[in-house]
């Protein structure tokens, strides 16, 4: 049998793997990623888009840890646009379309060329682990030890990163039709499942779904509404390069380069031609049983939720510059074949549509995330970490991020074990919280909370939104990265440079006086009121509706110093502009998250039989018994654990 040795071991090439092999390579450790198809590493199963509300967030943040997703959807980015625009900074998500044969591609050129990582194509059948003897339980406890594929050969390593995706025991539908795969024409995992369910680790079953694909010649165009994109300076990657605009725009012609999606709506006939298939509606006849996402539901699902709607939007997007194949947003079903065909010719531009496949909706494993720990490692096997949609979460985003944290966690973890007493572990893993990351609030509330449903992440979700803005991630999270190795000495160059000039900018507005003579005119051009006296240059950025690079119109020395970063002049004044215009509210949540922290300060974890503490109610000692929080404040975000039952904590560790 041919026996491989690695540190870390990555099993699924998806989003999440790609950011977990190419974050522990980065790390330092040696690092295998299997896959069962090196030409489907990135794949995007759904639609070929990256970010929108709160996920784009998290793509910032993932490329300021110095991972790959943002610097891939730049280069292959065919349109890009910033949402939420009409509302407060702390909202505003950045989303792009992406070619998606090129996003593959520009992943495998990214992990080929990362040092430390080999691929293997292959397939996972089993984890190996062994028995061993904890120091801080009385019993014998399982740790992982390798991988063992379907051609026999073992591959050996201390950590092992489950990023699985939808293909553990996948089964798609299409109507009354069952067919197993974890995606179009691609064949399931079976027994990994079983495996892991045999080492104490829980299971259950979720469902998504994706919508027809159609061929963009038979489109009647003028009969649907033209949706273009942006071409201003915003991005993903914080590394400027990378973004194909700022290559050579002389050459670039954006007509080529980027283009439109187009938006129509279905119609009463649409939505009558459906209702009578709803008969052979595996979503409705019993033949799945499965929870599906709730925030991105068939279009069969909503002509049930919402009966009064006469229409819902629809959105055609391109999958690539060179390919005729489109995306129907909003179109997702599992509906038999020759009904959703009869109901997309009802649309008018749609009347001759041809398709290239059908939707089809997909049941898949996925394991409880309360059995793990916040450095998304197993609380039942040591060494075994779970990222992405094994974790039920949804969305390429939300995979990526966990996928990125569990990769350098697992490098740490292998890093950490004493190979002659294998209990005793330095691990100290990179832990982001709340108030510093969207990340950091997706994984908590995974661990802590569960889920019931795909885990979609929104701007909703986090308590410290205008901490968490798409601007600042690398403020964030760029210099903890680089301490940790992950982050290159250019990208904290990089980063540290923008930093001065913000500082810059805003400490001269800080200081400088404005005189009503210089502004007023301006002032008055647009409505605004003119200054009886003089004031501090930031009161007058604070206004609404001025910006601070429409005011160094009238401030030769502003403008100056606005100017001196040439390169990222506009990216750096919109981040200094913010931090003024919002500064009380940023404060404000400082001093929220200070106090919170003060809980995550006082460790709770190993302290406690809950059942014997009676003066918590009977769900809290269950509750807190199931998911033996780490932090008081954990515990405090658990779902029935009330305020009292964390003022008896306080209480009882004050004693």
């Amino acid at each position: 049998m041919t026996t491989l040795y690695y540190d870390v071991i990555v099993v699924g090439g998806g989003h999440a793997g790609c950011e977990a092999a190419h974050a522990a390579a980065r790390f330092g450790a040696k690092t295998c990623l299997i896959t069962m198809d090196m030409n489907k590493i990135g794949q995007m199963s759904c639609n070929p888009a990256v970010g929108g509300i709160a996920k784009g967030q998290i793509v910032r943040e993932i490329d300021a840890l110095g991972g790959g997703m943002g610097i891939v959807t730049d280069a292959t980015s065919i349109q890009f646009r910033m949402l939420n625009r009409s509302k407060g900074p702390a909202m505003w998500s950045p989303r792009a379309q992406c070619d998606r044969g090129q996003f593959i591609w520009k992943w495998r050129e990214l992990l080929d060329s990362t040092d430390n990582l080999d691929i293997w194509q292959d397939q996972v059948e089993e984890v190996i682990t062994e028995s061993i003897n904890s120091a801080t339980q009385s019993s014998m406890h399982q740790r992982i030890t390798g991988v063992r594929t379907i051609w026999g050969v073992e591959i050996m390593a201390p950590t092992v990163v489950i990023t699985a995706g939808t293909f553990l025991n996948g089964l798609m539908h299409v109507g009354r039709k069952m067919v197993p795969g974890g995606r179009c024409a691609e064949l399931p995992v079976p027994h990994l499942t079983e495996c892991l369910n045999a080492l104490g680790i829980s299971s259950a079953r979720m469902k998504t779904g994706t919508p027809v694909r159609i061929d963009k010649r038979s489109v009647h165009f003028e009969d649907a509404e033209l949706q273009p994109g942006e071409h201003d300076y915003h991005s993903f990657s914080y590394m400027k390069e990378y973004l194909r605009l700022n290559k050579d725009e002389s050459t670039i012609d954006l007509n080529d380069a980027f283009l439109p999606c187009w938006t129509f709506t279905t119609n009463e006939e649409v939505h009558e031609t459906l209702k009578s298939g709803l008969a052979d509606s595996p979503l409705f006849n019993g033949q799945i049983q499965s929870t599906g996402p709730r925030y991105c539901p068939s279009i069969e699902t909503k002509l049930v939720t919402f009966p009064d709607k006469d229409h819902h939007p629809l959105f055609l997007e391109p999958e690539g510059l060179n390919t005729n194949e489109m995306y129907l947003n909003g179109f997702s079903s599992s509906m038999p074949i020759e009904v959703q065909l009869e109901a997309l010719k009802k649309i008018p531009a749609l009347r001759d549509v041809k398709v290239y496949r059908p939707g089809y909706a997909i049941e898949y494993d996925y394991f409880d995330p309360t059995q793990l720990d916040h450095s998304l490692m197993s609380k039942k096997v040591s060494g075994l970490f779970f990222a992405g949609q094994v974790n039920g979460t949804t969305g390429y985003e939300e995979a990526a991020g966990q996928g990125l944290i569990a990769g350098v966690n697992a490098a740490i973890f292998a890093g950490s074990i004493n190979t002659d007493h294998p209990t005793d572990s330095t691990y100290s893993p990179l832990i982001l919280h709340r108030d510093e990351a969207y990340i950091g609030v997706l994984i908590d509330d995974l661990v802590t909370k569960g889920v019931d449903e795909p885990y979609r992440m929104f701007t909703s979700r986090a308590e410290y939104r205008i901490l968490l803005r798409q601007d600042d991630a690398d403020a964030r999270l760029t210099e903890r990265s680089h301490s940790l190795g992950v982050a290159t000495n250019e990208r904290n160059d990089w980063w540290l440079e923008k930093k001065a000039h913000i500082a810059e900018i805003i400490d001269y507005c800080n200081i400088t006086n404005v005189k009503p003579k210089e502004v007023n005119a301006a002032l008055e051009s647009i409505g605004s009121t003119p200054l009886h006296y003089g004031c501090k240059l930031h009161e007058l950025i604070a206004r609404p509706g001025i910006s601070i690079e429409w005011l160094a119109e009238s401030l030769p020395h502003l403008k100056e110093i606005i100017n001196r970063p040439a390169n990222r002049k506009q990216e750096i004044a919109e981040t200094a502009e913010i931090q003024i215009k919002y500064q009380g509210y940023i404060e404000r949540e400082k001093q929220a998250a200070e106090k919170m922290h003060r809980l995550e300060n006082i460790r709770i974890q190993g302290h406690f039989d809950y059942n014997e503490l009676k003066g918590l109610s009977t769900e809290a000692r269950q509750k807190l018994t199931t998911i033996n929080p780490e932090t008081l404040a954990q515990a405090s975000r658990i779902p029935g654990v009330s305020p009292s039952d964390i003022n008896v904590l306080l209480v009882l560790m004050g004693r």
